[in-house]
């Protein structure tokens, strides 16, 4: 299977079958414009058609395409960077939204799959969070009362996890999550969006932007969607230049996929309280004819852009997982995938600072997307109906979290020095010490290029800036991208943009000027 979102192959892209969709031929109009097929985007088209507004969908590439299918697909309300720090951060009413949207979206996942008979996988079932052995409990502690003051007051603190094969030790166990399989939820979003009259165009790239009285969206094929509002849910939004790329982070993560004997690891969300920390969950598979477990373990994060030692961090989750889970045959799958950290904890899902009223996006999924998009789905659903949302604030993009400070410092401080590689000689000094079928950024003159060598050794050069803000973007051997270490921009091997918030290729070199 070919993959615009990288090389490797995710469980969910071998296990089901996407709709395919025509490319925007025509100019065309609508009453909201929504570019991005992943799960907020679709979301969001699913829940506007639903209350009769006309919509279309741009996508790149396939739906699904981009970090959708590159999830592990936990469905979760127990927050990723922890309810106490949450509540540090927006205050205990924040905290309480917070747990309130989570758990709305879970319900809403569940109610949207019984009403459209979306043969998906969806499955109820217990989250669990353990601290490594010889690790303190405090966290644990905390985050209960946390919880409980949050809203979720049957979260409760248990002996152990009910894994067998290893002592979690004391732990808490978060009732009435949920796991599904993204990529076959959202073909049954896609068909319900068709069938209520809404569009879907793949293969659709969406070069400018414009919000207002006369708000549009041109694609590079030449074609314009007119439309009365315009919803950018890219996971990384491709419209806004600065302000939101200031206040998150991204952050590659990854993932293997372990057959198991069927049974023989409980049906349930499992996450530790490491830095990075792991997450895993079990999937249900047919392999020739039989039945098997795939054990989903994902982790060993870092900046995106800022290590390339892919194979060993899928080698580190191996010997953890193998350590602890002994009955686990092969490794079937492995891959990665890109989350957007924000500084505060919070996605940003509203109007999109600094553009028109009718602009808005959705981004920061903080390694919870499946419930961040589909809050996105219902808030921004919410905004252009006109209705009042009490989580609007919370998620406001534009909003400012003083106790974020540090860490929006910290972050940026990451960024300016990654701009020290204009100073830098190349990874390799020629085209003859690249590898075929690997890439490398070579120093001619003034210039810094990207030279990947294909198969049949013949090198192809792009800049090495990247177009958002002017990275210099380093290889990915494991996806055979171009990452940009400043705002995580992806590439493919040739320069192709994959993954805002650059919205456009790196430049050809042969367009450009060699000092």
């Amino acid at each position: 299977m070919d993959s615009n979102s990288g090389k490797t192959i995710s469980l969910w892209m071998v296990t089901a079958e996407v709709p395919e969709q025509y490319s925007l031929a025509e100019n065309t109009n609508c009453d909201v414009c929504i570019v991005g097929a992943g799960i907020a985007g679709m979301t969001t088209a699913y829940l506007l058609a639903r209350e009769g507004k006309s919509v279309i969908v741009l996508d790149d590439g396939r739906i699904g395409g981009g970090m959708t299918e590159r999830t592990t697909a936990h469905i979760f309300n127990a927050i990723d960077d922890r309810y106490f720090e949450i509540e540090r951060l927006h205050g205990e009413k924040g905290a309480m939204l917070a747990a309130q949207s989570h758990t709305a979206a879970i319900d809403r996942i569940e109610a949207i799959i019984a009403e459209e008979g979306i043969e998906c996988d969806f499955e109820r079932l217990d989250g669990y969070l353990f601290v490594p052995k010889g690790d303190s409990k405090e966290s644990l502690e905390r985050e209960l009362k946390a919880a409980h003051r949050a809203g979720l007051t049957d979260v409760e603190q248990i002996e152990r996890a009910p894994i067998n094969s290893f002592d979690t030790g004391m732990c808490l166990r978060f009732p009435r999550q949920a796991q599904f399989h993204p990529l076959t939820y959202l073909s049954g979003l896609s068909r319900a969006i068709e069938r209520d009259g809404g569009r879907i165009f793949s293969g659709t790239h969406a070069s400018h932007i414009e919000g207002g009285t006369h708000a549009r969206v041109e694609t590079s094929n030449g074609h314009t969607v007119t439309a009365n509002a315009i919803v950018i849910a890219t996971n990384s939004p491709i419209n806004n230049l600065i302000t939101i790329h200031t206040k998150q982070a991204s952050y590659t993560t990854y993932v293997i996929g372990a057959l198991l004997p069927r049974d023989s690891v409980t049906r349930a969300l499992y996450w530790d309280t490491l830095d990075p920390y792991h997450y895993l969950r079990v999937q249900r598979v047919s392999k020739d004819g039989d039945h098997y477990d795939v054990l989903i373990i994902g982790g060993e994060d870092h900046k995106s852009g800022q290590a390339d030692d892919g194979e060993q961090r899928h080698a580190n989750l191996e010997a953890w997982a193998r350590e602890r889970f002994p009955m686990i045959e092969n490794i079937e799958f492995r891959w990665s995938g890109q989350v957007m950290e924000p500084v505060d904890g919070i996605a940003f899902i509203g109007r999109n600072p600094g553009d028109p009223q009718n602009v808005y996006i959705a981004t920061g999924d903080s390694g919870m997307g499946m419930t961040h998009g589909t809050i996105a789905g219902i808030l921004i659903t919410d905004l252009i109906m006109g209705r009042e949302c009490a989580w609007t604030a919370l998620y406001d993009p534009a909003r400012k979290t003083l106790g974020a400070v540090l860490k929006y410092v910290e972050e940026n401080l990451n960024v300016a020095a990654q701009y020290e590689d204009y100073l830098t000689g190349g990874d390799v000094g020629s085209v003859a010490e690249i590898a075929q079928g690997e890439g490398a950024i070579i120093r001619r003159g003034m210039s810094k290029l990207a030279v990947y060598l294909d198969e049949q050794g013949t090198p192809h050069e792009c800049s090495a800036v990247c177009p958002h803000l002017g990275g210099i973007v380093s290889w990915n051997s494991l996806e055979k991208t171009w990452n940009c270490p400043c705002h995580g921009s992806i590439f493919d091997r040739y320069g192709r943009v994959i993954n805002g918030p650059a919205n456009s290729d790196l430049e050809d070199a042969s367009t450009k000027a060699m000092g």
